[in-house]
């Protein structure tokens, strides 16, 4: 008998930014994504914070020489189909994507949507359901449209909010019945490193002393836009779960020195600020010790805690890829500044695969909040080799994925309420911080390199046939 409960839902997970193309077609606006071009002199150990000055961003819009890779993604716009057959092929019992905003509000701020954009996605989320699975839907995912970002200044500008309400309201109308999982935003907490993909915010839209509050008062209006989906939701389709999501970044001590330990908590603190917040309603008083000594000055309107106490979020949806560690002499409390764990092998990007770091991660947030747990991201990039006769070896992969499987089959004996094992990403994509397409995370191999070249043919893995047996076994064959 599986540990698992029957209707787990084993899946893959992918982002419309990074899969679609299609940027232009179809009335769809550019978005934050549109604007990261191909780096050839790329250092993958020290991947730059994407986004950039209103100069450059502006020279980005009008550039034509330079190539934009997630303007292109691998055409899933086109490909959709074919794809999802090959993934009902694996067992896949629910698929997570998200939704370009600009594909339904071009610039953001229109009253009324884009009708051609919403008949793509009518159609992508039917064809997921005929194919057998339950559709996960990010409402978006690292994509604001570009327009509200040049011209109102992201989620720093409080009329986003209502411009994200009117935006979700739409889909949460137009896709009643059919969508039961929504996220709200990918990875709230992963700021400052996308502070422009998710937040809107530019490099030089205030001066650096003011940054980080500029930040913070960006995430509380996310904190309320969040908030206000939750309350249209209850009132629009009452089945619908509304999931807030983040990006796993709590630490471990370096040594057992009480300055190490004491200092951890403290900044871990600070990444449980985002989901206190969301599932308890309420500002903790550790953040606004932390806001007061250092000086960030929350503009929050009449009403707003109300509105956070009321409705908090239904599940927490995860990403998880790696740990490190923190040193109080060496370290600082600037969110991501940790260090590399000495016991952990790096991957090519340096990051550090650490499967313990995922039983402990997945149980710290149960043992926090008693909500229902989402995997929403989980795997392994790498240089993946097409062999002759079309094959492509990635045993490397199928050792990650089954030993975190492991941990979170240890997490579920332990009575974690996890709802899906949703793995980054099913199919090669382009890479979301580095903009590549040699970091590859798929079952399926595409056949397209960093510059847009290649057939665009998809080949099964050896992971393909690995995954499709876990999910067939409901995660008991792991071998």
């Amino acid at each position: 008998m599986s540990v698992f409960p029957e209707n787990f839902m084993w899946g893959g997970a992918v982002a419309a930014c990074q899969i679609e193309g299609a940027y232009n077609a179809d009335g769809r606006g550019l978005s934050t994504s549109d604007i990261h071009a191909y780096d050839r002199a790329l250092n993958r150990k020290k991947v730059k914070e994407r986004g950039g000055t209103r100069a450059q961003i502006e020279k980005a819009i009008h550039d034509t020489e330079g190539y934009y890779p997630k303007r292109y993604g691998i055409d899933f716009y086109h490909t959709y189909k074919d794809d999802l057959k090959l993934l009902k092929e694996m067992g896949f019992r629910a698929f997570r994507t998200s939704i370009s905003w600009s594909r339904i509000f071009p610039k953001g701020d229109e009253e009324q949507p884009n009708e051609k954009g919403l008949e793509f996605y009518d159609s992508l989320i039917d064809e997921i359901i005929a194919n057998g699975m339950e559709p996960v839907i990010t409402m978006y995912h690292y994509d604001v449209p570009l327009y509200l970002v040049t011209e109102y200044g992201g989620f720093a500008n409080r009329e986003v909010v209502d411009f994200y309400c009117n935006y979700a309201k739409v889909l949460l109308e137009r896709y009643k019945g059919k969508v039961k999982y929504w996220i709200v935003c990918n990875q709230i907490n992963y700021v400052p490193v996308v502070k422009f993909g998710s937040l809107g915010i530019y490099d030089d839209q205030t001066t650096p002393d003011k940054m980080e509050e500029l930040v913070y008062q960006a995430v509380h209006n996310q904190f309320v836009a969040c908030a206000l989906v939750k309350q249209m939701a209850s009132q629009i389709d009452p089945q619908a779960q509304i999931g807030t999501m983040i990006s796993d970044e709590i630490y471990y001590p370096a040594s057992c020195k009480p300055q190490d330990i004491v200092f951890t908590l403290k900044k871990n603190r600070m990444q449980y600020y985002f989901t206190d917040v969301q599932f308890r309603g309420a500002y903790p008083g550790y953040a606004l010790r932390y806001f007061k000594e250092n000086g960030i000055d929350l503009k929050m309107q009449e009403g707003d805690a109300e509105i956070l106490k009321n409705n908090t979020m239904d599940y927490l949806a995860i990403s998880y890829y790696y740990t490190k560690i923190l040193d109080a002499e060496k370290n600082s409390m600037v969110p991501f500044d940790g260090l590399q764990n000495p016991y952990l092998e790096p991957t090519p990007w340096d990051w550090r695969a650490d499967p313990l770091g995922f039983y402990y991660c997945l149980s710290e947030y149960w043992d926090r909040y008693q909500k229902p747990i989402m995997v929403a991201e989980n795997g392994f990039g790498a240089f993946d080799k097409l062999e002759e006769y079309g094959k492509v070896h990635d045993d490397y992969r199928i050792a990650f994925l089954r030993k975190h499987i492991e941990q979170m089959k240890e997490a579920v004996k332990d009575g974690v309420d996890i709802l899906a094992y949703l793995s980054w990403a099913p199919i090669d994509m382009v890479s979301s911080s580095s903009n590549e397409m040699s970091k590859r995370y798929g079952y399926i191999y595409v056949d397209q390199d960093d510059l847009g070249g290649g057939s665009k043919k998809r080949i099964r893995k050896d992971s393909f046939y690995w995954y499709q047996n876990v999910i067939r076994t409901n995660g008991e064959k792991l071998e």
